[in-house]
């Protein structure tokens, strides 16, 4: 079925616009960064937000010498903005994609930890809609769940487990399993079973402790009663290995990860008993219609099989403690 042309009279556009500049100035806090980030002199954007208070007969902005935030009936206003342009954006791209021209802007926000995966999903959207282009932040679960509900997000990649996922719509994507990573370990490592207290004594290097993947490792430590010897922390997922393989340092990390890390001849995987696990996925905010664009890549992430992809990188890992093992 054929779809009209969006016809949109100079009010309407002007709307859209209005709407446009508000969540702007909500984002900035500023009248000129907004105006910048909208590409508009500061007059002009200040001009269209009076006619839009004037238009919705209500003060949105408190006004001074600077912006000093908006209004109570101000800030019921910025939702329904939020969701006007959410469902404008949709309206846009489902127009575009019954002409088989899917277009817009992918907003991923991703927990560091699970940065290394984020290419198995953006590269086989890109693939499938060239008209996709793609934003990726890395986001605290804190911050990517607060941009999801002010629909400054369309998916975010995070652990499952989280209690504050309740009321959003979840993909299990992997269990991801920790393993310690070796740059030829030592004789005592080798072994089938290596359990947290065999590690705790290894000059490590660690996420900082102010990120989930931190604060479950320690946990596990201290389940085993004892106290890892942390030499270097960051918050840098490759700064991880670059001290592993060039520092003589040793990390704990989601098998995950191996999928971006070059599992040198001496740079081995060790699996950890008991075995850590956490759920990773997709979670969107659960609403009646989905944008196209959220429902493509919703749709290419269901196919993917990354669980059998990472555990494969674990057992090759494996692979190179057996063989390890077999020449001491």
């Amino acid at each position: 079925m054929a779809i009209p042309t969006l016809n949109l009279t100079g009010h309407h556009r002007m709307f859209i616009r209005q709407i446009h500049y508000l969540l702007a100035l909500a984002k900035t806090g500023h009248f000129g960064r907004a105006a910048q980030t909208c590409h508009v002199s500061q007059p002009a954007l200040s001009t269209a937000l009076q006619h839009l208070e004037e238009e919705l007969g209500v003060t949105i902005i408190k006004r001074g010498q600077r912006f000093q935030g908006f209004t109570e009936e101000g800030e019921r206003v910025l939702q329904w903005a939020r969701i006007l342009a959410q469902n404008w954006e949709g309206m846009r791209q489902a127009a575009a994609q019954y002409s088989q021209q899917l277009t817009g802007v992918l907003r991923i926000g991703a927990i560091p930890t699970t940065l290394p995966v984020t290419p198995l999903l953006t590269q086989p959207c890109q693939a499938g809609y060239p008209g996709i282009a793609i934003k990726l932040l890395s986001l605290s679960a804190e911050e990517l769940i607060r941009q999801l509900d002010n629909f400054e997000l369309d998916l975010g990649l995070t652990y499952l487990d989280d209690p504050r996922l309740k009321g959003f719509k979840t993909l299990p994507l992997y269990l991801e399993r920790y393993v310690l990573l070796a740059r030829n370990p030592a004789p005592c490592l080798l072994k089938s079973a290596l359990h947290w207290r065999d590690i705790a004594s290894l000059p490590l290097c660690l996420l900082t402790q102010n990120m989930q993947n931190r604060r479950l490792i320690d946990a596990a430590f201290r389940e085993a009663n004892v106290i890892p010897n942390v030499m270097l922390e960051t918050d840098s997922i490759f700064a991880l290995y670059a001290h592993v393989r060039s520092a003589g340092l040793y990390c704990v990390v989601p098998h995950s990860m191996l999928n971006q890390f070059a599992l040198h001849e001496d740079i081995t995987a060790l699996p950890l008993t008991p075995e850590l696990s956490r759920e990773v996925g997709l979670i969107v905010r659960r609403q009646d219609l989905p944008s196209p664009i959220q429902d493509a890549a919703w749709n290419i992430a269901r196919q993917l099989d990354l669980q059998h992809r990472f555990d494969s990188l674990m057992a090759a890992g494996h692979l190179t403690l057996r063989q390890s093992a077999a020449v001491r």
